[in-house]
């Protein structure tokens, strides 16, 4: 695989790539607590024809670290995004291309996908739900609100503390949210992960994604993301899209995808029963399935 730095918001983004570089481009947006490796296997799979690049979001493993809870918000992560992309099509008329993205790059994507259609001629998404739906289910749904309570901890100042000891034991305990209860990180992995994490800054930089965001479940002095007032209509996504979902998901329930239709019009969605939230660690054949059959429409 080919690694570089791209400039992109004011600072260099890690990123990784297979593919010729004449190839269509293929974008991959990693979540939280992961980096660029979490595609790995679409990497592989897609690099075969297109320009298949994944990188580290900003504050990530190897991309710069600006500091401060504001540079995590979504402006300055939606430029990096821009940047990115019009550095890696700079000699090609159209811009646009595939955008994929999990869990907090997915809620970056959507909110991208609405900014910047002509950035995007498809979207795919993995267990991230769109803005509306998530702030609906997190102000009135007790089961999405219980499922999303973590997200109080990740917020709170004392969560590097908590999150580095035993060497990153809760961190890695997350990604044994699964089915059948195992990681969804080999023990080859494992290392891999906390070395990114072990990067001075990055477990702070990661947190602050969560630091910024509106979108939080509420509490007796703080209404969260019921104090959102949305409009749907500036919120809908018009290029074509698909949804892939691991329905064991214990973090984000499929209540989440009930009127995504509503904001997401020309939209597909691909339920793998047996997947979790990790289902692109647990199910990558399944997952570059409903990406081929979804890429092939058209």
């Amino acid at each position: 695989m080919e690694h570089f730095f791209a400039p992109a918001g004011g600072i260099k983004l890690h990123c990784v790539a297979e593919g010729a570089a004449d190839a269509p481009l293929m974008l991959f947006i990693h979540g939280f607590p992961e980096f660029w490796y979490a595609w790995k296997s679409q990497l592989e799979e897609f690099g075969a024809d297109h320009r298949a690049v994944a990188f580290d979001l900003r504050g990530h493993n190897l991309s710069d670290k600006p500091e401060g809870v504001a540079a995590y918000r979504h402006k300055p992560l939606l430029e990096d995004l821009r940047q990115l992309i019009e550095h890696l099509q700079a000699d090609r008329t159209d811009k646009s291309c595939i955008l994929v993205a999990h869990d907090w790059g997915g809620a970056i994507a959507w909110t991208f996908a609405v900014a910047f259609p002509q950035y995007v001629k498809k979207l795919v998404i993995i267990n991230a739900p769109h803005t509306v739906p998530f702030a609906r289910a997190l102000a009135s749904d007790p089961v999405q609100q219980e499922a999303s309570h973590y997200m109080l901890l990740l917020r709170h100042a004392k969560a590097e503390r908590v999150l580095e000891a035993n060497n990153y034991e809760r961190l890695l305990k997350m990604f044994s949210r699964t089915a059948d209860g195992h990681c969804a990180l080999s023990d080859e992995e494992i290392p891999l992960y906390r070395e990114a994490w072990s990067q001075p800054g990055a477990l702070t930089c990661a947190l602050n994604l969560y630091r910024a965001s509106p979108l939080y479940p509420p509490t007796p002095d703080d209404p969260g993301a019921a104090a959102l007032k949305l409009d749907p209509a500036t919120l809908t996504v018009r290029v074509p899209t698909l949804v892939i979902w691991g329905e064991a998901d214990t973090a984000l329930g499929t209540v989440l995808l009930d009127g995504l239709e509503e904001v997401v019009p020309d939209l597909r969605v691909k339920r793998i029963p047996e997947g979790s939230h990790w289902v692109i660690h647990e199910q990558p054949r399944q997952v570059n399935a409903a990406i081929r059959a979804f890429l092939r429409e058209g």
